[in-house]
């Protein structure tokens, strides 16, 4: 069984990082393990009141202990990190753990903003742990803000977001998807770049106007899930990009649906049929 160990926060409640990734991780028949980074009450978009606890200490104690145990990885998927620290914490748990991919999802902004706490010095930080990824996937906020690039949100071409995805691969990925883009009001989806072979591929939805908290995630843990279980980074895209759009599409067709979230438990019949 192949084992991917996960390095984010989770928040008690709400649809995002770990509470996300975990579930999803395993329904596809892969071991989830976990690296916890913080642990909140409830994810932020909740504004007031949240609780949060800082794990930034336990994360070299936690993979020195894996190491001394033998255990291994077969591929390392990182979501939000909060500080600086993380991000080095994670370049060298990569060196520690060679053999694994490393999936990298900079999880700092959307909408053309970085989240609350996160400046353009983060964003350049976070380029680094990029830098020495297998495969990266940040939406187009954050590869302008990793690249020093104005963000575009309407009115590009698909030269210009190929000219993006190679600039992102020339800071060292291997390979890179930049989700959200949206070449007509009536499609999003994504489009990838493989810098060892030179070749693009795209993949649209028609557009669903609403936005959820957490799909980010969602889409990055199938990914990564579709990865492990043999699938190429095409088809990985494919499968998880099918089941962002359905967990969207069933929390629309809920009445009175939560406001946080996406409805992924229910779409998780139609992600293994995929597999």
């Amino acid at each position: 069984m192949k084992r991917i160990v996960t390095v984010q926060d989770i928040s008690c409640v709400g649809k995002c990082s770990l509470t996300v990734a975990l579930p999803i991780i395993s329904a596809m028949g892969v071991e989830a393990a976990i690296l916890p980074t913080a642990v909140l009450s409830t994810h932020t978009a909740f504004k007031k009141g949240f609780t949060l606890h800082d794990l930034t200490g336990e994360i070299a104690p936690i993979t020195a202990h894996w190491k001394s145990e033998g255990i291994d990885f077969d591929a390392i998927y990182t979501g939000y990190l909060a500080s600086f620290d993380q991000i080095d914490l994670v370049k060298q748990m990569a060196k520690d753990f060679p053999g694994a991919l490393l999936f990298v999802d900079p999880a700092m902004g959307d909408n053309g903003k970085l989240y609350y706490g996160f400046d353009e010095a983060f964003a350049k930080k976070m380029a680094e742990l990029c830098a020495v990824a297998d495969i990266i996937v940040p939406n187009m906020t954050e590869a302008a803000f990793m690249l020093g690039i104005p963000y575009v949100s309407e009115g590009y071409d698909e030269e210009y977001v190929k000219d993006v995805l190679r600039k992102l691969c020339a800071m060292g990925a291997k390979k890179a998807a930049l989700t959200g883009v949206s070449l007509d009001a009536h499609k999003t989806g994504v489009m990838a770049y493989d810098s060892e072979t030179d070749e693009f591929f795209s993949y649209y939805h028609d557009r669903i106007p609403v936005q959820y908290h957490g799909t980010g995630d969602v889409f990055a843990s199938a990914c990564v899930g579709a990865l492990s279980r043999g699938k190429s980074l095409n088809e990985a895209l494919v499968i998880a990009a099918d089941y962002t759009y359905e967990s969207i599409r069933l929390t629309e067709a809920e009445p009175g649906h939560n406001w946080y979230g996406v409805n992924f438990e229910q779409a998780i019949p139609a992600l293994l049929k995929s597999l």
